[in-house]
């Protein structure tokens, strides 16, 4: 599903697969629907201890169900009060907001879609 979203849909012709998912402490997270993947994301250990959350991601068919915003729930329960860090797609920083993200630094281009970093102390 990460690659129909992310490679397919949004047009971003990039290796999807970057070697991280199979870290020892990556936490995969997903809801199912009818025996397919219908949200998903992945928490990753940073170097400074904290977390990073990415590959937000739910399929068109299960979008407006509220189960990106359950997953988020469920890393942050996972990653308790350690420092969280995530790039989000700029048009979605007021959805990470109501999770207490906070923008943290200038926006960025990757791979053409304009990103914002934000953090969560």
């Amino acid at each position: 599903m990460r690659v129909d979203v992310f490679v397919v849909e949004q047009d971003c012709p990039y290796p999807e697969l970057d070697g991280r998912d199979t870290e020892p402490d990556a936490l995969h997270l997903w809801y199912e629907r009818d025996g397919a993947v219908a949200a998903y994301l992945r928490v990753l250990a940073e170097p400074d201890g904290g977390a990073r959350i990415g590959r937000v991601c739910t399929s068109p068919d299960a979008r407006g169900a509220g189960l990106a915003g359950r997953l988020i729930d469920a890393a942050l329960a996972e990653i308790g009060d350690r420092r969280t860090v995530l790039g989000a797609q700029s048009h979605l920083t007021d959805f990470y907001a109501r999770h207490g993200f906070r923008p943290d630094g200038p926006g960025y281009l990757e791979d053409g879609i304009p990103h914002t970093p934000m953090v969560r102390d």
